[in-house]
């Protein structure tokens, strides 16, 4: 099952599957042009879901959120059921004071995998027959209803990996939406600002202070959030495509190339090429495993 709602003039679009097979999206690839987001949820039994060439497990019956530029692919789509939208239709930076989700649930490092109580997997349910119905019904204010549910999805997915993540007897409002404006900015810059001191400046906080915030969120210091997110784009890149590691190194705010290799080889034990020829080799193991399969 397979819905779609566009606006020609706008480029408005948002999708709904359940059941689809072929919910799989490569970023580097034929989905470059689509920049969907996309709200994940497994109905079946836990499965594998590949993102950005790394497994996770999906548990059974969780939420996870995935953004415009994931490459991702589902053990079993069939059991997916997925919402997906783009800028055009909701742009959750510009509405951020309705939803309140970017830089959280969007725009950061982390994956959240997220586990609803059985009261709200009832209530997901009963949103999801909402959904169908509405992209059944084609009126002059369908785009209204959906962009409504919408809404009432993301605030409902929110709220479940707040409760789940960050309490708010962790951490009060006003410190959860900074440490999201936090992530947003990495987001933004990370290609070009790697200190700390340049997104303090910005959030017009001193760095142990954000430092003193993040203890308090998670076990990562904010330079090691936007180390990771570097690394992320560098092994995305590494894997996807065919790019020179020093053109990669220097999209990344690397002038020097061995500033690059040694950053990489830091996090990673491995070298950009190492790291390189290390997937090549496992992608060609895989391919020799389906080949031997398929000949017996």
């Amino acid at each position: 099952m397979k819905f779609r709602i566009d606006n020609e003039k706008t480029g408005a679009a948002m999708l709904l599957f359940a059941g689809e097979e072929n919910l799989h999206r490569n970023w580097f690839g034929r989905d470059r042009a689509n920049k969907y987001f996309t709200i994940a949820w497994n109905r079946g039994p836990k499965q594998t879901i590949t993102i950005d060439g790394n497994p996770y497990e999906f548990p059974q019956d969780c939420i996870l959120t995935l953004l415009f530029d994931q490459s991702y692919q589902f053990e079993d789509a069939k059991n997916i059921v997925a919402w997906q939208f783009n800028r055009e239709f909701y742009c959750i930076i510009d509405h951020d004071s309705e939803v309140s989700c970017v830089g959280f649930l969007f725009g950061t490092t982390e994956h959240l995998f997220i586990k609803p109580a059985e009261s709200d997997l009832h209530r997901l349910q009963l949103l999801l027959d909402v959904f169908i119905e509405e992209f059944k019904t084609a009126d002059r204010i369908q785009h209204e209803m959906l962009l409504v549910l919408l809404k009432r999805l993301i605030i409902l997915v929110t709220k479940l990996a707040r409760s789940a993540y960050i309490p708010e007897t962790k951490m009060k409002d006003e410190k959860f939406h900074l440490v999201r404006k936090f992530n947003l900015l990495v987001e933004a810059n990370f290609r070009t600002e790697h200190a700390v001191s340049f997104y303090a400046k910005q959030l017009f906080k001193s760095p142990k202070t954000l430092s003193n915030l993040f203890a308090i969120y998670n076990d990562k210091s904010p330079s090691q959030v936007i180390q990771e997110r570097i690394l992320i784009e560098a092994k995305r890149q590494l894997t996807f495509t065919d790019l020179p590691v020093k053109e990669i190194g220097y999209d990344l705010g690397f002038e020097d190339m061995s500033h690059f290799s040694n950053f990489f080889k830091k996090l990673t034990r491995q070298s950009p090429l190492d790291f390189r020829n290390t997937i090549a080799i496992a992608e060609e193991g895989k391919k020799l495993q389906v080949s031997g399969k398929s000949t017996h």
